[in-house]
């Protein structure tokens, strides 16, 4: 389908109805993205100030062909907010729709635009004695719009769901600028067909996410935080079970953490306070938030003490107080930023099914050390199933005489992935990265109905084109 570019013409088409705040310079952050894998080569950034505004964009787009690419945070690692070829698109900015609407305590329900800041919304909600859960490293210009579209995950699913579960209600812009109010603060609505799912997740190719009705939680009356030195993946595997029996659902965060993430800090980020020097080879942070009357300190220490004689722990920190829990955190969200500076040869957002992640982290280590001398970084939310399993070049060695290897590479973990039951796509979207996967690994009917399901929201193909969807 022929697209064209949002060219001078068409931005002086919407000079009478946006105001001139809406119109934005061509700044280097629009066309870049995290990994720097894609880069944009033009377009006409447009930041409207309230849902009116992107209706009006939409529907000019719409009429002339032109493609929009939904923008968010620019913070997603699969290129979903990048269009390096094709017409230059309208980047459509979510920056001024910052406002939180609502916070309403006793519903346990924030009302927020899509421009809103992760954080920021953490901080409305902590005001009024409640939290938000999602929780990414990113969150500090990680934007409500893109956790929606991209369906994020973090740190907390184990305990609250991802960003789909969090979410009540959406306002949503569709291609053609009609606006869809289904801003619901309703827990109970049986009332046909689940559209706001259908939104959330689609990566901005089915239309514009302006607002939504978050889910808040009461904040734990007491929460701990623990760092343990296990013996191996299995044995975090069977320590996570133990914890539930003891503590249930008060279990927040289960995080693996590899011994190699640490010696990536030495190198790259020697000013983070390490942990255990040297590095063991595998470890799990934990978080318990617990109901008044519980004591985490006490929690931890029957656990460990009932861990250490099943031989599922050899060390064990315990946070004593906040300042330290942050210590421990502060670790584990600076790990994806050592990788960055090591420069990965192949890097893999993955999730399988619990029982499978032992079996997989052995296997594909074996078969990575069959390639090369290549150093492997596995870390992730062991108790959600995903795993960031990523692959680097030896220690010196300079990432880009090791990058012939990456096809390869992901080619063999992912068909491991599939061979196991598990997705090759977990918390990060598709974007463009994994648009071939999906071809490659995804089920014929679903394809069918995804692609069905596009023509019908956005017939003429201007949104997010390239994203999500394999070329047909």
């Amino acid at each position: 389908m022929t697209l064209n570019p949002a060219d001078p013409a068409f931005a002086d088409s919407l000079r009478d109805t946006l105001d001139a705040r809406a119109f934005r310079d061509l700044e280097p952050r629009y066309l870049e993205e995290p990994r720097g894998t894609w880069a944009g080569t033009g377009g006409l950034v447009l930041a409207p100030a309230d849902v009116h505004g992107v209706s009006a964009i939409l529907k000019a787009a719409h009429a002339a062909r032109v493609p929009v690419v939904p923008y968010g945070g620019g913070t997603g690692l699969v290129g979903g907010q990048i269009m390096p070829d094709g017409p230059d698109p309208v980047i459509l900015s979510l920056e001024r729709m910052t406002a939180i609407r609502k916070v309403d305590p006793v519903e346990n329900v924030a009302v927020v635009e899509a421009g809103a800041i992760l954080e920021d919304v953490h901080r409305a909600a902590n005001a009024q004695g409640r939290m938000f859960p999602l929780s990414l490293a990113a969150k500090g210009s990680a934007r409500i719009g893109g956790n929606l579209a991209t369906n994020a995950g973090g740190v907390n699913v184990l305990r609250y769901g991802n960003t789909r579960d969090l979410c009540l209600g959406i306002e949503a812009v569709l291609p053609d600028g009609r606006i869809w109010n289904g801003l619901s603060r309703l827990r109970k609505d049986n009332t046909g067909y689940d559209l706001r799912n259908l939104m959330i997740g689609s990566e901005g190719t089915l239309g514009v996410i302006t607002a939504a009705a978050l889910k808040l939680f009461p904040i734990p009356a007491a929460q701990g935080t623990a760092l343990a030195v296990v013996p191996s993946p299995r044995a975090a595997l069977d320590l996570l079970a133990l914890v539930r029996d003891r503590v249930g659902e008060a279990v927040s965060s289960f995080e693996l953490i590899a011994g190699m993430g640490l010696e990536f800090l030495k190198e790259h980020l020697p000013q983070i306070r390490r942990p255990f020097d040297p590095a063991p080879e595998w470890m799990v942070l934990i978080d318990l938030g617990l109901p008044a009357g519980l004591d985490p300190q006490e929690a931890f220490e029957a656990i460990f003490e009932q861990a250490w004689e099943a031989e599922l722990v050899t060390d064990a920190l315990i946070a004593q107080n906040q300042a330290q829990a942050t210590e421990f955190w502060e670790v584990r969200e600076q790990i994806p930023e050592a990788n960055r500076l090591v420069g990965s040869v192949s890097s893999h957002d993955i999730s399988l099914p619990l029982s499978n992640l032992p079996g997989y982290i052995e296997r594909a280590s074996d078969e990575v050390a069959k390639m090369g001398p290549f150093r492997i970084n596995c870390f992730g939310h062991l108790g959600d199933g995903n795993l960031h399993f990523n692959v680097f070049p030896p220690k010196g060695a300079p990432v880009a005489d090791w990058r012939q290897h990456t096809k390869a590479v992901k080619t063999m973990l992912h068909d491991l992935v599939h061979e196991m039951e598990g997705s090759v796509s977990a918390e990060h979207g598709l974007g463009r990265l994994k648009t071939g996967d999906l071809a490659r690994y995804g089920d014929p009917v679903k394809i069918e109905m995804m692609r069905a399901i596009k023509q019908v929201f956005d017939p003429h193909g201007i949104m997010n084109p390239g994203a999500v969807l394999p070329q047909a």
